[in-house]
């Protein structure tokens, strides 16, 4: 009697990374913020709120992603990336569906004064600051699991660069254009585009099996001495772009003197200039480049800095269309070194909160950054961006001669979790 032939069990391949389907999310939550953008200076004297006051709206935004990016980015590596982005997206969806409803209200005189500005605070702030902290901790946890080398890692941090950037372009032009059929016609798209992200997440990403998961990610301290340089030079190029984010639109209204749909029309043009620097950077400049993380933050530092000095000078609007699209050029390049050289660094354990960390970090500069822009930009309209000029210029000298810049790994590394100074 013979015995049967076993057949060879057959080889299992491992699933795709769904790298293009994080990015998506990335593009879409950050879709719905830019097309805000262009109209919020507009909309904030259209219902009778100061400019301090939309300040603290957008500093109550970047407290949530300070509160809750770590939670967010550990959770995405224990629970799974599906569960975290479903619950982000949903709160937004919900947040800004509201938000647009209190708008009308405020636009129609039905809601105003304290309880308007309360009102803003919790849906704008609170409730969609918490939903987009999730968003980028998931991506850049996800992109460093997925990424064997520093080439592979650099380039998918540049991918949430680019997909931001392209974000901010078209956000800038769907809020502009459709401001010309009043201000409300943005709010009401803003939870559209959202409810077609979690539409997507909900249908197409896939969530991993428990066995790819981490069970107990680990936390990692912002004194760490193997990040703390990039958090602290992440930290000081958010805030200089805090100072002037929140006021472009009333730069370009004030400068060129403008209404308000034509305020939002010119606004987003200018945004879409800073995309436009952003998506050359990240998108061309960073890939073909080959450039370490510390190269790109030297370039990149360099580069917003002139954009940053140039939009110092009121001389009509291409200068000040030049400076917006040099600021995006250099914070474009330096953003992947920023986000990718600490992932070198890092265990896999440490990775999901690392990236919640450094969304921390960019968030924080958003808690003072605004409100100081604004309350600047009322006792003098050049001082928030010389403040920024400033703080770029540090910038752009830290990163040229600390010495953690110049001792990168080419490959990443599990270093000793915990490591401080």
């Amino acid at each position: 009697m013979t015995t049967p032939t076993r057949e060879p069990a057959p080889e299992t391949t491992a699933p795709r990374p769904q790298v293009p389907l994080l990015l998506a999310a990335v593009f879409l939550i950050y879709l719905g913020q830019m097309t805000l953008n262009p109209i919020i200076a507009p909309l904030s004297r259209e219902v009778g709120l100061a400019e301090w006051q939309i300040g603290v709206t957008i500093s109550t935004a970047a407290v949530m992603v300070v509160l809750t990016s770590q939670v967010w980015g550990r959770t995405s590596q224990s629970w799974g990336r599906k569960p975290v982005l479903v619950a982000a997206f949903g709160l937004a969806v919900v947040a800004m569906a509201l938000f647009a409803l209190l708008a009308s209200l405020g636009m129609a005189g039905l809601v105003n004064g304290t309880l308007l500005f309360v009102l803003f605070v919790l849906l704008r702030g609170v409730g969609f600051g918490t939903a987009i902290a999730a968003v980028p901790p998931t991506a850049q946890a996800y992109i460093a699991d997925v990424t064997p080398d520093q080439a592979a890692r650099v380039r998918g941090m540049a991918g949430i660069g680019a997909v931001q950037g392209i974000a901010m372009v078209v956000g800038s032009v769907v809020g502009g254009l459709l401001s010309v059929f009043g201000l409300i016609t943005p709010l009401v798209a803003v939870p559209v585009l959202l409810s077609a992200g979690l539409a997507l997440i909900v249908f197409r990403l896939r969530r991993e099996p428990r066995h790819e998961l981490v069970q107990t990610p680990a936390r990692i301290s912002p004194r760490d001495r193997r990040v703390w340089p990039f958090l602290l030079a992440g930290f000081g190029m958010f805030t200089a772009l805090g100072f002037i984010q929140v006021i472009t639109g009333f730069i370009v209204q004030d400068r060129l003197g403008l209404d308000a749909e034509t305020t939002g029309l010119l606004t987003g043009a200018a945004l879409l200039a800073a995309g436009l620097g952003m998506i050359l950077a990240q998108a061309v400049i960073v890939p073909r480049s080959g450039w370490a993380p510390a190269t790109l933050l030297r370039v990149g530092g360099i580069i917003a800095f002139a954009g940053f000095a140039l939009l110092i000078i009121d001389a009509g609007p291409m200068p000040l269309f030049a400076a917006i699209l040099l600021i995006g050029l250099g914070l474009g390049i330096a953003m992947p070194g920023y986000t990718a050289g600490p992932t070198l660094l890092v265990s896999r354990e440490e990775q999901g909160g690392l990236a919640g960390l450094i969304g921390a970090t960019t968030g924080l500069t958003f808690v003072v950054a605004p409100t100081a822009g604004t309350a600047l930009y009322g006792l003098w309209p050049p001082l928030p961006i010389i403040a920024g000029t400033a703080i770029m210029g540090i910038v752009a000298v830290f990163v040229l001669v600390h010495p953690r810049f110049r001792r990168l790994p080419a490959e990443p590394a599990g270093a000793d979790p915990g490591a401080e100074s």
